[in-house]
């Protein structure tokens, strides 16, 4: 790969410079309520491993809904009575195991978290004979895990919905969250430069797909050898070229930065791989979020961090903690998105006919 890489812009004959690509003309977000209708239908009963397998008008439909849920929950608070969601993890967690446990005890459900930490799933028991226990009991399946295919497995072994809250693969539900603060803070998605700087992990492959869903032109700025997976580069072109967004991939951050509406950036080490951490060091270096980095982007624009951040490391506390920071905005709409996914995967989707008008305004720092 060179310095830039331009993997599919919105059509042939567009510019890639990210301040000269058009906008699109057509409207992504809000549905008919039939389409929305026919969307819940579709998503009621299925798993959730990876955002590829939604489809664009699903995932419109569950943007919606999680601006139905966050502005209105008192319409919601009896949703999901009765219904038991387990989470199995094999890693720590803070945003992710509570904003689940929230989501649901505020829907009129029940969560129980087995600590998987010291056990990976199918050691003690194989996941098939896991997943046919499970269901006897269970509404849904929550797993945060190291392998990608023990989510599959548990999916395609289980007859109750099956969640991925993280593993090597994707973070779809972070993404999912971090694209309906975008909406909160500029209405739509459809349009917006978005900007990730950093390692080409499992939250940039789910933040790929996601933004070529919303109809975002997103930027990848990794070093070289760390950039995303092939196999998530090719999905999320294949979408984009349905949403009219684009996905660009680069080494210079820089470049990828100047013009941009969001910037993302995460840990330069993920679980899993600490041992690398020496050797990632000085290559991410040059991709750290400091303000220097982040004046070349708009006026307007926010600066994004799944969390937990390594401050001074991939982001200066400047950065995080300044002006522009949206990271305490995201970890809050964990749980908004994450009630939207339960409605939804579990039936008790319902549309709110006063949600549909998205953008809020960004609340002012004190």
């Amino acid at each position: 790969m060179g310095s830039k890489t331009l993997t599919m812009p919105p059509n042939p004959d567009s510019n890639p410079d990210p301040e000269t690509i058009p906008v699109p003309k057509h409207t992504l977000g809000i549905q008919s309520d039939v389409a929305f209708s026919e969307a819940s239908k579709r998503l009621a009963g299925r798993d959730l491993c990876s955002i590829a397998d939604l489809s664009v008008e699903e995932m419109a439909a569950i943007m919606e809904l999680s601006h139905a849920v966050k502005n209105h929950p008192e319409d919601f608070r009896h949703a999901l009575d009765a219904r038991q969601m387990v989470m199995f993890f094999e890693k720590a967690s803070l945003r992710t195991r509570l904003t689940f446990e929230t989501a649901i005890n505020t829907l009129g459900g029940n969560a129980i978290f087995v600590d998987q930490t010291q056990s990976p799933l199918g050691e003690r028991e194989s996941i098939p004979d896991m997943a046919h226990n499970i269901e006897r009991w269970m509404s849904l399946i929550v797993l945060r895990t190291y392998s990608h295919d023990t989510i599959t497995e548990m999916a395609a072994c289980s007859r109750i919905p099956v969640i991925n809250a993280l593993s090597d693969l994707e973070h779809p539900c972070q993404a999912i969250a971090d694209f309906f603060t975008i909406e909160e803070r500029f209405g739509s998605a459809e349009g917006i430069h978005f900007t990730y700087v950093g390692d080409g992990n499992n939250v940039c492959h789910s933040l790929m797909l996601t933004a070529a869903q919303l109809g975002a032109h997103c930027t990848i700025a990794s070093p070289k050898g760390f950039g995303p997976k092939l196999e998530i580069i090719h999905k999320a072109i294949e979408i984009a070229e349905s949403t009219g967004g684009s996905i660009t991939l680069t080494q210079d951050p820089i470049k990828a930065v100047t013009g941009a509406d969001a910037v993302y950036t995460d840990v330069c080490t993920s679980m899993g791989f600490e041992h690398e951490a020496t050797r990632r060091a000085p290559l991410f270096k040059p991709y750290q979020v400091n303000e220097t980095l982040m004046s070349l982007a708009q006026p307007h624009a926010i600066f994004m961090h799944c969390l937990p951040a390594h401050r001074n490391a991939e982001v200066t506390d400047a950065v995080l903690d300044g002006p522009q920071s949206a990271v305490f905005d995201q970890a809050e709409n964990r749980m908004h998105a994450q009630k939207a996914l339960l409605l939804m995967l579990l039936g008790g989707a319902k549309r709110i006919s006063n949600s549909r008008s998205r953008g809020i305004q960004a609340r002012k720092r004190t």
